[in-house]
């Protein structure tokens, strides 16, 4: 096709110079001219593969191809016709004509090529343009134009994009990029959108804060246009990788918190070559840590859970991640204080984190004897264990429901703590005021987003499902961390305490559940009440309507991280907690339910149960 082009440009070449009045060469054999022209054009198509290209993906590239190849044919042919006249005094092409055949045959190739571009991309895609989402581009530099090629190329495609927004500045306004308009955001962006008959909005500016991106997905929620994000584009990714990389946003994102910046050198100076015990490794928290301890280079680390097949899953990855640490799975059950011991007499763990809990409020109300094997005896016995085998440091995960409690679990949880903070105070004692050899370290925080059974798991797969979105009470406040976030302070402050502290962490601001549900129905591109209902079932046994990081007694002191404070709690004494501990332990199996949750409030005073089968023994007892 590429030389019966050029055929075709030689003879329009030919009319061209027939029809001018002047006088040409009579003994020239055009025959022959053409010939040589037509094939020196074909050795450089071979040449440069110009003719391998898909013609409807045609790029820049392909038309820079057939510049060069269609250039050195004439400088060939030019280099052959003075090759001639020097040789026998005659020329065999006309040079003007040469160079007028030159300009012709490269118009009609590279014409030719985007005629057959623009043909498939109108007439020949079948795809169900109604199907189409229509959006808008924020962001007009290097990175969203990026980003507009790779979704107008992507297969099947998802979006029919209608322009680019650009919030710096007017010098733009009016041109175009891609053949789309440049906005200036002279007005709301919500108003743009709709004036645009936009759909949604794929955020590609790089230059925006964390603010400013929040501010600008609540202003399209909140009118019911679908927010996309995408992150930086680097120069060695191709388009279809840029395409995969455009997703809706997650609430996570919009969480209204700076990044967290940890003291790397202190963690790794703490657990570079070092043993390290973690509980609950198969849950969120525990499988998070394990993760983030792997960057940190320790000797070997001990992942410890009775659920099989998560702990199964966790070392199957870490496997993939990592080839130079040491990786055990241990399947056992932190109740169980003979085989927990065996793991500390093989592996002589260096230090603890102790992750592993039963949490969920509702089941812990119906069976606390669990909440006290559990949350409660395992934490005495990992305790016991690494001061007897002097690890260095154990961290222990609590909650925020372990503040002024309203649940069994959150009851079973504060016992844990008190019990680890008096069992330091008795260790610091017992060396007549050296530091212990043994540092228990207790860390706080609220809810966490994503974690197994949490609430947005929760919400997505009741969205999915068409709704309706469950909510206990419309003025319920939660505090809410990720995951990685959450980790990353547990390891931080594991670093930090000197043994008997309990730290909490800032949680930003507390966000209301209905309007979490609200956020998490908008971003999945629903409204609100009319596609997606929510409905509230009342508060469940042992909730409360706002959790605390602090109870009423409490002050909190500063540490060298602004995220990270530490709770200034009224120490109990070790005997007495020890041995009502060891009296609800020997009894829990023989005790009802309601008397293991009495006993539970002698120990922790300020347990006062809230829409719970216990409420009628709230009673004013101390210890």
């Amino acid at each position: 096709m590429d030389v019966a082009i050029v055929f075709f440009a030689i003879v329009i070449t030919h009319l061209i110079i027939t029809s001018l009045n002047v006088k040409f060469y009579d003994n020239r054999n055009f025959s022959l001219s053409y010939l040589i022209i037509v094939f020196v054009n074909a050795m450089f198509f071979l040449f440069y593969r110009t003719y391998a290209g898909i013609i409807r993906h045609s790029t820049f590239i392909d038309g820079v191809k057939l510049l060069v190849s269609t250039t050195a044919s004439y400088f060939v042919l030019l280099f052959i016709n003075y090759s001639w006249f020097f040789v026998f005094g005659d020329k065999i092409f006309l040079t003007t004509g040469l160079f007028i055949s030159y300009i012709i045959s490269f118009i009609l190739l590279f014409l030719f090529r985007i005629v057959v571009k623009l043909f498939f991309q109108r007439f020949m895609n079948f795809e169900d343009k109604k199907k189409l989402t229509n959006a808008i581009i924020y962001g007009s530099d290097a990175n969203a134009i990026s980003v507009a090629n790779a979704l107008r190329t992507e297969k099947p495609r998802r979006f029919k994009l209608l322009g680019f927004i650009d919030k710096f500045s007017n010098n733009k306004t009016g041109k175009r990029i891609l053949n789309l308009p440049i906005l200036n955001q002279n007005k709301s962006i919500h108003v743009i959108l709709r004036s645009m008959k936009a759909d949604s909005l794929i955020i590609a500016e790089k230059s925006l804060t964390k603010e400013e991106i929040v501010a600008i997905v609540e202003e399209c929620l909140e009118y019911n246009f679908k927010v996309f994000t995408v992150p930086l584009i680097t120069d060695w990714e191709d388009e279809k990788q840029i395409s995969n990389k455009v997703k809706s946003f997650e609430i996570e994102d919009l969480l209204e918190r700076k990044p967290i910046v940890l003291d790397t050198n202190t963690i790794s100076s703490q657990l570079n070559d070092k043993t390290i015990l973690i509980t609950g490794a198969a849950g969120s928290i525990g499988s998070e840590i394990t993760r983030q301890i792997l960057s940190f280079k320790p000797a070997k680390i001990i992942i410890l859970d009775q659920a099989e097949t998560p702990l199964h899953s966790l070392s199957l990855e870490i496997d993939a991640m990592n080839e130079d640490i040491k990786i055990r799975s241990v399947l056992a059950d932190v109740r169980n204080s003979r085989a927990l011991e065996m793991v500390f007499i093989k592996y002589k763990p260096d230090i603890v984190y102790h992750a592993a809990a039963y949490k969920h409020v509702p089941l812990m109300e119906e069976n606390p004897s669990q909440a006290i094997y559990t949350n409660v005896l395992g934490t005495k016995n990992l305790a016991d264990l690494s001061v007897k085998y002097k690890v260095e440091r154990f961290v222990m995960v609590s909650t925020d429901k372990a503040v002024n409690p309203s649940s069994v679990m959150g009851a079973s949880k504060r016992i844990a703590e008190k019990y680890v903070q008096t069992l330091q105070d008795k260790l610091d004692k017992e060396q007549e005021s050296q530091i212990s050899d043994t540092k228990f370290i207790t860390t706080r925080f609220g809810n966490v987003l994503g974690s197994n059974g949490s609430i947005v798991p929760l919400f997505a797969k009741q969205i999915q499902e068409g709704g309706p979105l469950t909510i206990t009470h419309p003025e319920i406040i939660r505090y809410f961390m990720t995951i990685p976030e959450a980790c990353q302070l547990v390891l931080e402050a594991g670093t930090m305490g000197n043994g008997g502290e309990i730290f909490i962490f800032d949680m930003g601001q507390p966000v209301k559940i209905i309007d979490l549900a609200k956020k998490m129905i908008r971003l999945a591109g629903f409204t609100p009440d009319k596609e997606i209902e929510i409905k509230i079932i009342g508060l469940r046994p042992g909730e409360k309507l706002f959790e605390e990081l602090l109870n009423d007694t409490s002050k909190t002191l500063p540490t060298h991280n602004e995220k990270i404070l530490i709770a200034q709690e009224v120490h109990d004494d070790y005997q007495l907690i020890n041995d009502t501990v060891m009296v609800l332990l020997d009894k829990v199996q023989i005790f009802s339910d309601e008397e293991i949750v009495i006993e539970m409030k002698k120990i922790v005073p300020e347990f006062r149960s809230m829409n719970s089968r216990y409420v009628a023994f709230d009673l004013d007892v101390k210890l």
